[in-house]
């Protein structure tokens, strides 16, 4: 046999239990066609040496905002390691603006106020920006900061004039003003300004998080919210332009896209007596190809846990009388959820509180009653806060949650401060998942933290905050289990395990080369290995020095 390729000289860990490890592995049609002893008398188009080198499954991030990543590269970083105070974040601001043609929009992400120790304001912003419109994203993306400029584009006439928004809320002075910080839904005041972007700028935004993507070993990711203006995506078009990007040949990581849940609309009768919720033609769940799908439709039902408006059952710690708020009334949540179940949708609800959670899952629960349906597998985004009934509920439904392990460092002591001491016990849980049988995907939530799977699985590892203070630590997994949680756990979760998460014969040809082995290097030392090669299909993506062709 005639192989694509062959990559031979190296070591392999395969996750699949019938052949744990292998030395080479061959490649025709994008698949695994031999392992080993298999590519006995085979030839091949081309060879690649690896040198000895480590490598793993494709890492596959479950919740990964990979056209948002994108745009923060193109945008003004306000990460707390580009800004560490907001003066400097101010100046940051200052030195931007005025590289930019006069009535162009001043635009940032990434600042966290648990770091810089309040918020930007609108007064302070005009300042800087020499009354230029200015948008700054918060790192969580549930918030962001305007200018005085910023709220006359979008139409209001005064700070005194921006408007309440249901499900969101304006921060505002004694006398009504608007500070500049819009908080949840209240954010589209502002960017239905700003949005839908030109194709040229969202295309361009797609085809830099993939580059992104795999220089930190991805070679699937889902992309959860596309198809609206207020955040979750950014227009109708947004399948359109990750097609042109795929056509150009720059897309070069597998896509996974989840329409946001407002996308969907009565198309009418589908059948006699009975009509359809969803896309137009019948599109739901499943349809695509390896390259590039419609996964589940994405739902968000509260806030964050960090920019304290994640609708828990009792008040935040640190901030008395503040216990979140909801994105929609519950029966609006329950109707989402019915409508899109029966039409053959899988979802995934972002609920963050455990006060969100308890109105999921019986929203869930209702909706598989109605309407049997098997092996469905609606998740639960982040679950971020779970208690040991609701993670006994979770399994008992049969749902996916989808917690990150990259949060409990990179925001773990905000999450701390929000919490207090005895409700971070149940922060980000994953050993209790695991525990009651549920296969546990691994996911960043990038761009609100890195996306390198390498420092997410780390952390699902070792869960100490970036000061150094345990979050949960009985809630650590090992090494090997987060493995598998970025593998075969996210393949799982999007129904494509019989494609994806272990180097198989049959299955995609995508691997991640590392500096070492990842299952034997000390715990505290993941985060230091680093990403040799992406390959996908069989074909070097990214390469970083770890393969020679011959």
């Amino acid at each position: 046999m005639r192989l694509d390729a062959v990559f031979r000289n190296g070591r392999f860990t395969t996750l699949d239990p019938e052949r744990p490890t292998a030395r080479a592995l061959g490649v025709l049609g994008g698949r695994i066609a031999a392992l080993d002893e298999e590519l006995e008398g085979c030839t091949a188009d081309a060879v690649i040496d690896m040198g000895g080198a480590h490598a793993v499954p494709g890492f596959n991030d479950a919740h990964h905002h990979l056209s948002l990543v994108g745009k923060g590269l193109r945008e003004l970083d306000l990460s707390y390691e580009a800004v560490p105070t907001l003066d400097a974040l101010y100046a940051a601001v200052a030195e931007r603006a005025a590289a930019l043609p006069a009535d162009a929009w001043m635009l940032g992400a990434g600042y966290d106020q648990n770091k810089l120790g309040a918020h930007p304001t609108a007064e302070a912003l005009d300042k800087a920006a020499q009354g230029r419109p200015v948008w700054l994203v918060h790192t969580s993306h549930h918030m962001g900061v305007a200018s005085t400029e910023a709220f006359r584009r979008a139409g209001c006439t005064g700070l005194t004039a921006v408007p309440d928004v249901p499900g969101g809320h304006v921060v505002r002075t004694a006398d009504g003003r608007a500070e500049g910080l819009l908080q949840e839904t209240a954010m589209q005041v502002v960017e239905r300004a700003l949005r839908p972007e030109p194709a040229s700028e969202w295309t361009a935004n797609i085809a830099t998080g993939a580059r992104a993507a795999l220089a930190v070993g991805l070679t699937s990711v889902t992309e959860p919210g596309i198809g609206v203006t207020d955040g979750i995506g950014n227009g109708p078009a947004d399948l359109d332009a990750y097609l042109r990007v795929r056509e150009r040949g720059e897309l070069g990581v597998r896509m996974t896209v989840m329409p946001y849940i407002t996308a969907l609309h009565d198309c009418g009768v589908f059948e006699p007596e009975s009509r359809w919720y969803g896309l137009d033609l019948g599109l739901r769940t499943g349809f695509g190809d390896e390259w590039l799908r419609i996964g589940p439709t994405k739902l968000m039902s509260d806030g964050s846990l960090i920019g304290r408006s994640a609708a828990m059952c009792c008040d935040y710690h640190d901030s008395p009388g503040n216990s979140g708020l909801l994105q929609h009334e519950p029966e609006r949540i329950r109707h989402y959820i019915t409508e899109a179940h029966r039409c053959g949708w899988q979802i995934a609800t972002h609920a963050i509180g455990d006060a969100a959670l308890d109105i999921v899952l019986d929203a869930y629960e209702e909706a598989q009653r109605l309407h049997p349906r098997a092996d469905v597998r609606h998740r639960v985004e982040h679950a971020a806060v779970t208690s040991a009934a609701q993670v006994a509920r979770i399994a008992a439904l049969g749902l996916i949650p989808v917690p990150q392990g990259r949060f409990l460092s990179e925001i773990g002591d905000g999450l701390l401060t929000a919490l207090g001491p005895e409700r971070s016990q149940r922060a980000y849980r994953m050993r209790a998942f695991l525990d009651a049988g549920i296969e546990l995907p691994g996911s960043s939530d990038a761009p609100v933290v890195a996306a390198d799977p390498l420092l997410g699985i780390h952390d699902m590892v070792n869960r100490r905050t970036a000061s150094g203070a345990p979050i949960a630590p009985h809630e650590a997994v090992t090494a090997y289990e987060a493995l598998r949680a970025y593998t075969v756990g996210s393949a799982h979760a999007v129904h494509e395990e019989h494609l994806k998460g272990t180097l198989t014969r049959g299955k995609l040809a995508d691997f991640t080369v590392l500096s070492d082995d990842l299952l034997g290097v000390p715990a505290e030392a993941l985060a230091t290995l680093t990403v040799g090669a992406t390959v996908v299909g069989g074909r070097i993506a990214h390469d970083a020095g770890a393969l020679t062709a011959s």
